[in-house]
């Protein structure tokens, strides 16, 4: 691909104390999770912070967003991120969200956030934007990956998703999002997930973007 699909200009760093561009389904994902003002959400891999600061924006700056990410090079990605757009309700901390549940710490306190790991039932909403092989994310002449490490994401996946089941509180909201196509780390995950957890359940897919227009 040489050519531009839209016929978009490149801001070129333009605006971007005030503008994050993301691509379509990144954008899409934070709506779906709708997340509210003063609500506790988590975002368990969240660098380099585009959704994190979208959800953070949707919530008016209100509640508590903590976001995780495991390398100290992503968190700083993320922090220069969300303290560019002067967000105060995001708090990061360097984490490995396979471990992000303790099941025997005490009650999480919103307004004085701590580190994880984090009790049970502890977020109203949580974003698994799961690590993946990225085959969806842009047209490429030729994939470098090998069999092994495609193979490797669906049990990484799954070791994330257990933690998220148990950070969610009863009626609570998860999105599982990647930018890939491969069916094992999309369909085949949701279907075990619904296999797994009798207590989670399938929201109906909607045609969010036709009829909604503030992004």
């Amino acid at each position: 691909m040489v050519d531009p699909v839209y016929a978009a200009p490149s801001l070129n760093a333009e605006l971007s104390d005030v503008v994050f561009t993301q691509n379509l389904p990144s954008i899409v994902a934070s709506h779906v999770l709708d997340p509210q003002p003063g609500e506790t959400i988590l975002d368990m891999c969240a660098s380099p912070g585009g959704k994190t600061t979208h959800i953070a924006t949707l919530m008016r700056d209100k509640g508590c967003l903590i976001a995780l990410d495991k390398t100290a090079p992503k968190l700083f990605k993320l922090k220069q991120n969300v303290e560019r757009f002067r967000l105060s309700l995001v708090h990061c901390f360097i984490f490995d969200s396979t471990k992000a549940l303790d099941k025997s710490a005490k009650e999480f306190v919103p307004l004085i956030p701590t580190p994880p790991p984090y009790p049970l039932e502890s977020f109203d909403r949580i974003l698994l934007d799961a690590p993946c092989s990225a085959l969806g994310q842009r047209p490429q002449p030729m994939c470098s990956i090998s069999l092994t490490e495609l193979m490797s994401y669906p049990a990484y996946q799954r070791s994330l998703f257990e933690q998220a089941v148990g950070l969610l509180r009863p009626g609570g909201t998860l999105v599982y999002s990647t930018c890939s196509f491969n069916p094992e780390e999309n369909e085949a995950q949701v279907a075990w997930a619904l296999k797994s957890f009798p207590q989670l359940h399938l929201s109906n897919q909607v045609g969010w973007m036709f009829w909604h227009t503030a992004i």
